[in-house]
C-alpha cells in the first residue's frame, strides 16, 4: 500500500479571477470596440507599471480616502526597503509618467490606458480585488469642450456595444475655494443633524464630508437631500464652464441628468464630474466615472496643467453586455482541418500553413492522449471550435489531390461541401469567408445620432 500523500491543489486568490477561454470572445469584442472608438478621437495608448511608489497614491488620492486607508495592497520591497503599492487606479500613474517623460512639453495630450487594478474590497458582483479598467486622460486642455468630448466618446462606445440601459449623471464641484466654503457650511449642517448620522458618516464628518452626500443609507436620505448644494456655491468661472459642457452635450443630443449630490472619491477632482450608471447591476450601478482634475499635475510637482478623464469598469460593462441577451460564442478559428492517415496528416499540415499565409485562422486537429480520433470525433471538435468551414483530408482525398471543404455555420448552406484541389483551397476559402464577412458588415451598418 502506497503511503504517498495526495498533492494538495492550489487555488487562486479570492477576488482575483481567471478569465477563461469561453469568456475571451466577449473580452476581445469589448476591447477591440473600445480601441477603435478611442483611436477615432485621436487618443494614444500609454502603459504604466502595475507597481508604483505608495507616496504617489497617498498624495494624489488623499490620505483620508477609503482607498488609501483601507483598500490598497501596499508592501515594503524586501530588496531595498522602498514602499510600493499595486495600483488601485491609473490616473495618478499616467500623470506621473507624463511629467517624468515630459509628454506635454509640445502641447496637450490625449492618452488612454487599459489593465488590471487592485483594491482589497469584499468581492461582490462586478467588484473584485483584481479588476480591469479602461480609461482616458486628456492632459493640457482647459475648456469645457474636452469634458464634453470625453462624455460623447463614452456615449459612442455604449452605442457601438449595443448597451441601452446606461444613463449620464452630471455635476460640477467647482474649485477649491468654492468647495471650502461649501464644506464649512456642510460640516455645520451635519453637526446640527449629528443624531441622524450613521457611524461611517460620523467618521467622515470632518475628514471628508462630501462623501456623506453619496451615502446609500435610507434613513439619512431626507436629511442629506436638504443639505447645502455645492452648485449654489459656484463662482462665475465655474458656472460658465459647467454651462459650456451642458451646451455641447445638448447640441449633440446626449441626454443627461444633473445630480447635485454627485461627487468623486479622490481629492484631485474639480469642476466637471460625471458618472454613467445603470439599474441592471444592483448596488454596483456605476460603470464609468470621471471628471476634471486640474490640481493633480501641480500636486505631483509639475507646472499648473488642466486635465480631464474617466475610467470604466470592464467587468461591470461585460455584465451589462451579457444581460443584453446577445450570444458571444467562442470562435477559435475560421477553418478546422480534420484528417486520417499518415499521408493525410502531412498534407493537412501543408494546407494549414497555406491557409494561415492567406490570413485565415486555422486549427489543425492534433492527437490527444487517446490518439488522433475518428473522423466523427474530429468533426465534433470542428463543430465545437466555431469554425465556418471544415477541411477534410483522408486516403481518398490524397489519391485524388483534393480536399473536401464543408460549410459548418451558414444555416442555409450548412452541410454543403465541395471538392477543391489542394493548391486552390486558400483562394477558395478566402473568397468564401471574406465574402461572408462583407455581407455581414453590410447587414449591420448603423449610424450614430
Amino acid at each position: 500500500m502506497s503511503d504517498t500523500k495526495k498533492t494538495e491543489k492550489i487555488v487562486g486568490v479570492k477576488g482575483m479571477n481567471d478569465i477563461l477561454p469561453a469568456d475571451a470572445p466577449l473580452w476581445e469584442l469589448f476591447e477591440n470596440t473600445v480601441h477603435t472608438v478611442l483611436k477615432s478621437y485621436g487618443f494614444q495608448q500609454i502603459r504604466t507599471p502595475i507597481v508604483e511608489p505608495t507616496a504617489l497614491f497617498a498624495r494624489g488620492l488623499g490620505e483620508v480616502t477609503d482607498i488609501v486607508e483601507k483598500e490598497m495592497y501596499s508592501f515594503t520591497d524586501s530588496m531595498n526597503g522602498d514602499q510600493l503599492t499595486l495600483r488601485p487606479e491609473c490616473t495618478a500613474g499616467v500623470v506621473r509618467a507624463a511629467l517624468e517623460h515630459n509628454l506635454t512639453y509640445d502641447g496637450p495630450k490625449r492618452l488612454w490606458y487599459a489593465g488590471p487594478m487592485f483594491r482589497h474590497e469584499r468581492p461582490q458582483r462586478g467588484r473584485y480585488r483584481q479588476f480591469h479598467q479602461i480609461g482616458a486622460e486628456a492632459i493640457g486642455f482647459a475648456g469645457p469642450d474636452i469634458d464634453a468630448e470625453l462624455i460623447m466618446m463614452c456615449q459612442r462606445l455604449w452605442d457601438d456595444l449595443g448597451l441601452q440601459d446606461v444613463r449620464l449623471e452630471l455635476n460640477s464641484i467647482g474649485n477649491a475655494e468654492e468647495r471650502n466654503k461649501h464644506r464649512a457650511d456642510l460640516i455645520a449642517y451635519f453637526e446640527k443633524n449629528e443624531a441622524l448620522l450613521d457611524a461611517e458618516a460620523k467618521k467622515r464628518l470632518h475628514s471628508n464630508p462630501l462623501r456623506i452626500l453619496d451615502t446609500k443609507n435610507p434613513t439619512m436620505q431626507d436629511m442629506v437631500n436638504a443639505a447645502p448644494k455645492l452648485l449654489d456655491y459656484l463662482g462665475e468661472e465655474s458656472r460658465a464652464h459647467f454651462e459650456g459642457v451642458q451646451k455641447i452635450l445638448r447640441h449633440n443630443a446626449v441626454p443627461f441628468t444633473i445630480n447635485p449630490r454627485l461627487v468623486r472619491g479622490m481629492d484631485y477632482y474639480n469642476r466637471t464630474v460625471f458618472e454613467w450608471v445603470t439599474d441592471q447591476l444592483g448596488s454596483q450601478g456605476t460603470v464609468c466615472g470621471g471628471g476634471r482634475y486640474d490640481p493633480l499635475v501641480e500636486m505631483f510637482g509639475g507646472k499648473p496643467t488642466p486635465a480631464c478623464g474617466f475610467a470604466m469598469g470592464v467587468e461591470r460593462l461585460l455584465e451589462l453586455m451579457k444581460a443584453s441577451g446577445e450570444q458571444f460564442a467562442p470562435n477559435q478559428c475560421d477553418v478546422y482541418i480534420v484528417h486520417q492517415g499518415e499521408e493525410a496528416q502531412l498534407q493537412a499540415s501543408v494546407v494549414a500553413e497555406r491557409l494561415r499565409d492567406a490570413g485565415l485562422d486555422v486549427v489543425l486537429h492534433c492527437a490527444a492522449a487517446t490518439g488522433i480520433g475518428s473522423f466523427k470525433s474530429q468533426m465534433k471538435r470542428a463543430d465545437g471550435s466555431g469554425a465556418a468551414y471544415a477541411v477534410i483530408i483522408g486516403e481518398d482525398e490524397i489519391a485524388q489531390g483534393t480536399a473536401v471543404v464543408k460549410e459548418m455555420r451558414n444555416a442555409e448552406a450548412a452541410g454543403n461541401q465541395a471538392s477543391v484541389p489542394f493548391e486552390g483551397i486558400a483562394d477558395y476559402l478566402v473568397d468564401q469567408i471574406v465574402g461572408a464577412h462583407d455581407h455581414a458588415h453590410d447587414e449591420h451598418v448603423h449610424y450614430h445620432h
